[in-house]
């Protein structure tokens, strides 16, 4: 048999004083309300030698507040890279004294509808609906019922709900400027998108992103993307065919890949072609995919933020929380998170000749 949970009547007897008393001192009402200092730590150490822990269920009913958050995925849970976004929303809502309820839709919408309504039924503080890769999205309705954030993803139709996303725009400058910096200035190719902002994989929001934020660097700089070559899916085998083609036409001097994964075949292209990187050949990427730092020479790519997103999503989440109104005419703001650029050994001057 289980041990009995200590109760509040059990600390108020044992301090020899009323319930309410304990409940007040418990609430940290007590000094509110002028009750001695001798009362409030005979309250305490009563609870703390019986190890008294409040009823949630109880407290909620109270207050109006589960302390809980729900966090819908597509398979955000069950990936690898980006499991961090778990960890970073866990973590912030774990400072603030509330729990994460986690499910996952696997992309089935008549699960994401029932995930939803199990969400609230239990009565979530608020809701995160996240994305595996960042994408535009149809709202659910059901998502409404409580304060709500859209995580790595945008809505498809006007909705009042913030969407925490990646920087792409800033994160494609910056994959721009490491090549510029190095003194390339002519030779740079893109592998994955481009050159065009339709020249994009369906529904990749990064990859038009990461384009535009590439070709205002390089436009800034008065230089012209020398090339391209797009990927229909952004896998080694992709990057790897790609390059290849690109190497039968001309030799590029630098290459700027839309993912790791890609990098990781265009790396085997050059090899297979007897160039170098970088000695022939710079690489820059995106993502921090940990290939990155497998692969060698180890690749230079910008960082997806996913334990800072995760983090951010939960204290925009609480800024809605906080809100005394609902405004159904507002259209959510959207919050870019930072793309940090990770230098390794795949870029470098170009060569002489």
């Amino acid at each position: 048999m289980s041990p009995r949970r200590v109760t509040l009547a059990d600390v108020a007897k044992a301090a020899g004083v009323s319930r309410t008393t304990a409940s007040l001192v418990l609430s940290g009402r007590g000094r509110e309300l002028r009750i001695s200092q001798d009362v409030e730590q005979r309250v305490l150490r009563a609870a703390d030698e019986l190890e008294y822990r409040p009823n949630i269920v109880s407290v909620g009913l109270r207050t109006g507040t589960s302390r809980t958050i729900g966090f819908v995925s597509d398979t955000v849970a069950t990936s690898r890279l980006a499991g961090d976004m778990i960890k970073g929303a866990l973590e912030a809502a774990r400072d603030r004294g509330f729990m994460l309820f986690i499910g996952e839709t696997e992309g089935d919408v008549e699960l994401e509808r029932l995930l939803l309504q199990t969400m609230h039924d239990r009565q979530v503080d608020g809701l995160i609906l996240a994305s595996m890769f960042t994408r535009a999205i149809k709202v659910p309705k059901a998502i409404t019922a409580a304060p709500a954030v859209l995580l790595n993803a945008l809505p498809k139709q006007p909705t009042p709900l913030p969407a925490v996303l990646p920087d792409e725009v800033e994160a494609g400058r910056r994959a721009a400027r490491v090549l510029l910096e190095a003194g390339h200035r002519d030779g740079i190719h893109l592998i994955g998108a481009g050159p065009g902002l339709r020249d994009v994989p369906p529904e990749s929001v990064a990859a038009v992103e990461r384009l535009v934020g590439i070709r205002e660097a390089l436009g800034e700089a008065g230089v012209k993307v020398a090339g391209a070559r797009t990927c229909p899916d952004w896998q080694p085998e992709y990057g790897f065919a790609a390059t290849r083609d690109l190497l039968h036409t001309i030799r590029p001097r630098a290459l700027i890949c839309f993912n790791d994964r890609i990098a990781m075949g265009a790396y085997q292209a050059l090899d297979d072609a007897g160039l170098k990187v970088p000695g022939d050949v710079s690489v820059v990427s995106f993502d921090d995919h940990p290939i990155a730092s497998w692969i060698r020479p180890t690749l230079t790519t910008v960082a997806l933020p996913h334990y800072e997103l995760g983090r951010t999503a939960v204290d925009v989440l609480f800024a809605e929380i906080g809100r005394e109104h609902a405004d159904a005419e507002r259209v959510g703001e959207v919050h870019r998170v930072p793309m940090p650029l990770r230098s390794r050994e795949s870029i470098a001057p170009p060569p002489a000749n």
